[in-house]
């Protein structure tokens, strides 16, 4: 196979933030070569995850990094390679993961997680050696998690990309990289919804509605999606949702008492907390089955939580996820072998769509009722 490596440094547009709550402001970077394991990716599409609006805002980032690109969900064609780099070539598409799989540690052999520990899971915002391949005006940049995708360049170690089939449609396999994918997986790895069973979503986002298209593909018999705005009801439907509860229309109820109300006072088999705030964390819990009710924490968010301790004691179990539970090498390309098979409602997420040097519309389109998801176009 051949080897690419680029000495050249690229300088290239970006969308970069200076500190909390700043505005993105779209500017010049200089992008490095990439290193003997990494990958510089031409970016084409990206898309705008609650994440990234997190750590834009700084509100319960964990580690606030400044000065820093944001974006880890995105589709580029490799334009150049590290000596070590096997398996691509210039050219091929891929998608940015925020976890890696190595295959061999104890925690790759198990079924249990995909959180591989010999490459693992960063918050520290720079390459596996402490370095950034990103500047501006002499200033090293930080990247969103393993890569930025919100510039037009970015390098990100091999490890952290996976390559996609060229005939899946680019702006559906940008939204493969993060949310979709990460509420697809809590239903088909991290649950492992039964056929039969019954389900509660809380949150209809695009994180949501992949945990109601995992729970259908699951064989579910119930999946109950729950969202103060009532124009997410169709798009719940869309993906395979059986009840919509808009909690305002029901100022007298907790959300887990309506839940019950629905499954004959029992409560659901699976409940997914896809927001992240204290409150529905609790009533996911309490919304589940006494004895064996499983609640799955997708939302980002928060940096801790007070649970309420008598439903964990009565038999229920509280599991947080990453991604899904969604192996990189192993999981991710059934995923995207039913994207390219067109088993996924996908262009019911795709509501608008922005430049990047319109990237700050985003944001406000985001807090539009019948935005889900927004692309920009790079």
């Amino acid at each position: 196979m051949s080897k690419s490596s680029s000495s050249q440094i690229i300088t290239c547009k970006a969308a970069v933030i200076w500190g909390c709550g700043e505005p993105l402001k779209v500017e010049d970077i200089q992008i490095d070569a990439p290193k003997s394991t990494e990958v510089r990716v031409r970016m084409l599409y990206a898309s705008l995850c609650h994440t990234d609006i997190i750590r834009a805002q700084g509100k319960e980032d964990p580690l606030p990094l400044f000065p820093r690109v944001l974006g880890h969900e995105g589709v580029g064609a490799v334009e150049s390679f590290g000596d070590e780099v096997e398996g691509l070539e210039e050219g091929d598409y891929v998608i940015p993961t925020m976890l890696a799989e190595c295959g061999a540690c104890e925690n790759c052999t198990s079924a249990k997680t995909n959180f591989c520990l010999t490459y693992p899971f960063s918050l520290g915002g720079l390459m596996s050696d402490g370095t950034s391949r990103m500047s501006i005006k002499g200033h090293k940049l930080y990247n969103m998690f393993s890569c930025s995708t919100w510039s037009e360049y970015m390098v990100i170690d091999s490890k952290f990309v996976c390559k996609i089939d060229p005939s899946i449609a680019l702006p559906h396999a940008s939204l493969l990289s993060c949310g979709f994918s990460t509420g697809f997986g809590a239903a088909w790895k991290e649950a492992r919804v039964k056929m039969g069973s019954t389900v509660a979503v809380l949150g209809l986002g695009a994180v949501g509605l992949g945990v109601t298209e995992g729970a259908r593909m699951q064989g579910a018999a119930k999946i109950i999606g729950i969202d103060k705005n009532i124009m997410k009801k169709d798009k719940g439907l869309a993906f395979g949702m059986t009840d919509f509860i808009n909690p305002d229309d029901y100022p007298d109820k907790s959300i887990s008492q309506i839940i019950k109300d629905l499954t004959g006072g029992m409560g659901v088999d699976y409940c997914f907390e896809c927001v992240g705030a204290e409150y529905l964390i609790n009533q996911a819990i309490q919304a589940t089955k006494e004895g064996k009710g499983k609640t799955i924490v997708i939302g980002g968010g928060i940096k801790s939580v007070k649970i309420d301790y008598f439903p964990l004691l009565s038999g229920r179990t509280l599991k947080g996820s990453i991604f899904g539970g969604l192996k990189v090498k192993s999981d991710l390309p059934i995923v995207l072998e039913k994207c390219k098979n067109k088993e996924f409602h996908l262009d019911e997420l795709l509501t608008h769509e922005v430049t990047l040097d319109d990237i700050e519309k985003a944001f406000e389109l985001l807090k539009q009722p019948d935005c889900v998801k927004v692309l920009i176009k790079i």
